[in-house]
């Protein structure tokens, strides 16, 4: 099947934990004696998907498929969740998994938010320079997301520690955790759509909804009715709503939950 789908020679061969001697033995065996030619290239085992600490399998009722928490979730938060570890460590599959996961990848996408990240201007920060390589370094050893990952919040931090005093460096410092962020499908929504949640399942109120709470307020605020506009703002936190008001006016995000 494998041969008919992928050739005689194909790269990745994935497989369980479970696999153990002689399996693959068997399989490099009977392949490679049919064809006369190299089997796969590289083997790796991934660890198993566990649902609240157990197994997950159509007899614990426990299965479901990615569709199903597609669905659901933001796909951008599901490949958090995957890549946060090893992928020959198990995945611990629950909704406070996928919790952190978002309140995580909430940490890198406010990083980026306000900054201009168009087309760079001048020669790469060499700061950022030095982050690529040790990305590279780690995700050449095993594959080792999750020190990648460590990565990138280490270079969100530099990028918020630069936006106030050196937004050139900052913009040069996003656009690199952007890029890295690439290399695992992450950060690949304009920061306010992910903050918004404009992706997630089950929002409390829609956008023109939260619009008009909004324009009441500044309605509000206009008349030195301080009392409703803050009934509004608390209003809309209630429901996880964060407004944020700053000299452009006021933005809001969705609370990570």
């Amino acid at each position: 099947m494998s041969t008919c789908c992928l050739g005689d020679t194909f790269d990745i061969h994935g497989g369980g934990p479970d696999l153990t001697f002689p399996h693959h033995e068997n399989e490099i065996a009977q392949s490679e004696a049919a064809t006369g030619k190299t089997y796969v290239n590289t083997w790796m085992h991934a660890g198993a998907v566990r649902v609240n600490q157990e197994k997950m399998s159509k007899s614990l009722g426990n299965f479901f498929t990615i569709r199903d928490v597609l669905a659901e979730h933001d796909p951008e938060v599901v490949r958090f969740l995957l890549v946060a570890s090893h992928y020959r460590s198990p995945i611990n599959y629950s909704v406070d998994s996928l919790t952190e996961a978002r309140k995580s990848l909430t940490r890198l996408y406010t990083a980026l938010e306000g900054l201009e990240l168009g087309e760079e201007k001048g020669e790469t920060s060499g700061d950022a320079s030095t982050y690529r390589q040790r990305f590279t370094q780690v995700m050449d050893d095993d594959f080792n997301t999750p020190e990648a990952l460590a990565v990138m919040f280490e270079l969100a931090r530099e990028v918020n520690r630069a936006k106030q005093e050196q937004p050139i460096e900052a913009a040069k410092l996003a656009r690199e955790l952007t890029q890295l962020g690439s290399i695992l499908g992450l950060l690949q929504q304009a920061p306010q759509t992910f903050l918004k949640g404009t992706q997630q399942q089950g929002m409390p109120l829609s956008e023109s909804e939260i619009e008009a709470k909004i324009a009441q307020r500044i309605e509000a605020k206009a008349n030195k009715d301080f009392a409703q506009a803050d009934a509004i703002r608390d209003e809309l936190a209630a429901l996880g709503i964060i407004l944020k008001d700053s000299r452009e006016g006021t933005s809001w995000v969705l609370e990570a939950p």
